[in-house]
């Protein structure tokens, strides 16, 4: 499985930025997709998951009502939705997959990754 995120850039605090993630290859073993983030000097973190088939989505508490994700089954691609953007929400945002049944937190716990969108919200 290839993943290949998009979307990060510079906002203001407040404002909105939308993550998208493509997947490729053996997309039919893929049972949950989430973002983790990692900011300077702190570890990887996760944000939000989100399972193909049912949907059914977990959120990092301090993002929960201010980020959505989501599915796309047709295009293979999921979207974070980024609302109420803060400065600590800056940092390194990868999407990542994994087969095994569960939504897992850990970022140890997912084999496929893509490769960082960086996400910068100034005061």
């Amino acid at each position: 499985v290839q993943l290949q995120a998009s979307g990060g850039g510079l906002v203001q605090a407040g404002g909105s930025l939308r993550l998208s993630c493509a997947a490729s290859g053996d997309i039919f073993s893929v049972y949950v997709m989430g973002w983790f983030r990692q900011a300077p000097g702190l570890e990887r973190e996760f944000v939000a998951a989100v399972t193909w088939n049912s949907g059914h989505t977990d959120y990092k508490e301090s993002v929960k009502g201010r980020f959505s994700i989501s599915r796309d089954n047709a295009n293979n691609t999921v979207t974070l939705q980024m609302n109420s953007l803060k400065p600590e929400d800056t940092a390194l945002y990868y999407c990542a997959a994994d087969s095994r049944i569960g939504v897992s937190l850990r970022a140890r716990e997912y084999r496929y990754w893509g490769q960082g969108t960086l996400v910068t919200v100034s005061s």
